[in-house]
């Protein structure tokens, strides 16, 4: 460590500060605008890097300073495309279901640049004119880097007398705090939304264009900066894009200094602060919401004047339902009967029941309770974690770990819970997510303990069950418990008590009940069946890995209760069922199956707002009002 490595480190903080205020500022604008939390908003990034590589290879040497703003450009005129044709059908739908389709959009756009591109790697060239380097403090450092360090303070500059000089950009800011009043006054929001939505694309082109010289580009850039870009939205404040400059040069920063510290001896404790950086920006993140959830600056959210539609109470179920449901296990019991001379089926099977308790663990705390959570696999994870730690380093007996499995999710979930139940809307989704990937983190490093990147092995089931059809039948039977047990949970006394804390907070309050409370219980109850989850997941595979509580895993579990529907109790298990499946069935048949899973759930959105659980149960209530059976 010296002040010249120091030096350095900074700036190449000041470097990526300016890629990442870039995007985080057009995903700051359009979530201000049009309250879309746009997972898709990576997708563009990565677009931008591939459509500037492409116009490179086709043009001169002055070529990569006529493909950036072009690929700027082409990836606005996307955003448009998108927007119209997608987004603008949904405004209106719930917030978490604008959710699912821009996923759906992440799917489809992954794999059209695959088939553009190819899987490799595509490193572009050196921006002409900016080869060398500059030696500061006797180290060199590339002039390129220099160019971007200013490129962050122009846009913003641009930014800022766009929407304070022209009249367009004074109805973005009113939009930003008040669109309501904004389409009372007489504004047209559909064309102020697609202009929002296509400059924030820009904005992502731009950033991932600019990125050429630096990194390649690849398949996995959507993903990786999405999570950074969304930290730096949160910790800046939701639709400042002020807050988001800000909020990218602090991450960055901690981050070039943590690479600085590198590995430091605290009483004869080496600590590695480069593993940090892994963390770090999720850790600012969680700090951030719990002492001003906000962000740095910004507002408070003002409730919106247009509320959705009430949704009904939560109903027994009646006689055909139970007919159904009877019909349903009894299918299950004989499926490896049946199924005999496919033994995949019964692994497909075992899958399919896991990832159907995962789902539902979820839909607990977002349905009833209200509580959207963007980070579920952290419980998932732990669970299974706690499952196989307690077979391999403790020795202990399989029918012991499937229960301190759940055990370790329960409490992961309830030391989390304290902290995010204190947040409501995306502050709570956004402060689960900090903390899952604190976790993920934590797995991924602690390579003594959790075996690291490589993760456990051996993790086999008891040998009474050993066989895939006896593994089957535990499964079938620890499932079908629990979804009782969660079932029970919400005709309860507690269950009615977390619903009357979701609709009514205030009046919960008012006649007894400890709303905060309740919701800190339900999320341990939820962490302690996704751990079950967790631990049935561990056995079945005879491995456990970090990805197992990464975003993705969570993002598979969101889909699932959306897809499903979740005002539904068997909602979050048609869900699972429906994208497991169409998962296995499209990875085995095409080699995009991304974006042919991406379209079905597109087209499911598209079609079935409710969810499909949601769709087939209101036409069974519409077939029942005539006889006067729905009351």
């Amino acid at each position: 460590m010296n002040l010249s490595g120091l030096a350095v480190q900074l700036l190449n903080g000041l470097a990526g500060a300016s890629s990442l205020f870039l995007v985080s500022a057009g995903l700051s604008l359009i979530f201000g605008v049009t309250r879309i939390v746009n997972f898709a908003h990576g997708s563009f990034y990565m677009v931008g890097i591939y459509v500037a590589y492409a116009l490179v290879e086709r043009l001169d040497w002055l070529g990569f300073w006529v493909a950036v703003p072009v690929a700027a450009l082409v990836v606005g005129l996307l955003g448009v495309v998108v927007e119209m044709t997608v987004l603008r059908r949904i405004y209106r739908a719930p917030e978490l279901f604008q959710l699912l389709a821009t996923f759906a959009l992440v799917l489809v756009i992954k794999d059209a640049m695959l088939w553009l591109f190819g899987p490799e790697e595509l490193l572009g060239p050196r921006a002409p004119g900016m080869k060398g380097a500059v030696a500061i403090l006797g180290r060199n450092f590339p002039t390129y880097d220099l160019f971007l360090i200013v490129v962050g303070p122009i846009v913003l500059g641009a930014l800022w007398l766009l929407f304070t000089r022209t009249r367009w950009g004074t109805l973005v800011r009113a939009a930003t705090q008040d669109r309501e009043m904004v389409g009372a006054l007489g504004v047209n929001q559909v064309w102020l939304f697609t202009a929002v939505f296509a400059l924030g694309a820009a904005l992502a082109g731009l950033g991932g264009a600019l990125q050429l010289p630096r990194e390649p580009a690849n398949l996995e850039m959507d993903l990786n900066i999405i999570g950074s870009a969304f930290v730096v939205v949160v910790v800046g404040g939701m639709g400042s894009i002020p807050g988001a400059f800000v909020a990218a040069l602090l991450v960055s920063e901690i981050k070039a200094v943590c690479i600085w510290l590198g590995l430091v001896d605290v009483f004869d404790l080496e600590i590695s602060f480069s593993k940090l950086t892994l963390v770090a920006e999720f850790a600012v993140m969680a700090v951030v919401l719990v002492v001003r959830p906000w962000g740095l600056m910004g507002k408070p959210q003002a409730a919106p004047r247009v509320m959705g539609e009430a949704e009904l109470p939560i109903r027994p179920a009646d006689r055909t339902a139970l007919g159904v449901a009877a019909f349903v296990v009894l299918a299950l019991i004989s499926l490896p009967a049946v199924s005999s001379s496919d033994a995949y089926a019964v692994v497909l099977a075992i899958d399919l029941l896991v990832a159907a308790l995962f789902a539902a663990s979820l839909h607990f705390i977002m349905g009833p309770a209200g509580m959207h959570s963007f980070g579920h696999a952290a419980y998932f994870g732990l669970g299974a974690y706690g499952a196989a730690l307690a077979v391999r380093r403790l020795g202990l007996p399989m029918e012991v770990a499937l229960v301190v499995g759940p055990l370790v999710g329960a409490v992961g979930a309830l030391i989390v819970g304290w902290f995010c139940v204190r947040l409501t809307g995306v502050y709570l989704a956004m402060l689960t997510l900090a903390f899952a990937q604190i976790v993920w983190a934590g797995v991924y490093q602690w390579d003594a303990v959790t075996g690291g990147s490589n993760g456990l092995t051996g993790v086999w089931p008891a040998p009474w069950l050993a066989g895939k059809q006896a593994y089957y039948y535990l499964t079938l039977a620890v499932v079908l418990l629990a979804l009782w047990l969660l079932r029970r949970f919400l005709f309860s006394p507690f269950g009615y008590a977390m619903r009357a804390g979701r609709d009514s907070p205030l009046r919960a309050d008012a006649i007894g009940i400890d709303v905060k409370r309740q919701q800190w219980a339900a999320f341990a109850i939820a962490g302690g069946f996704a751990g079950v989850a967790g631990a049935l997941f561990a056995f079945s595979k005879g491995s456990i890995s970090p990805e197992t509580l990464g975003v993705g895993k969570s993002v598979d579990g969101l889909v699932m209760v959306l897809l499903g529907g979740i005002q539904t109790l068997v909602g979050p298990v048609v869900g699972a069922v429906s994208y497991t499946w169409l998962q296995d069935v499209m990875a085995r048949s095409t080699d995009y199956w991304h974006a042919l899973l991406g379209a079905v759930i597109l087209i499911l959105v598209l079609l079935f707002p409710q969810g499909i659980a949601g769709f087939f149960g209101q036409l069974w209530q519409a077939r029942r009002l005539p006889t006067g059976g729905a009351r």
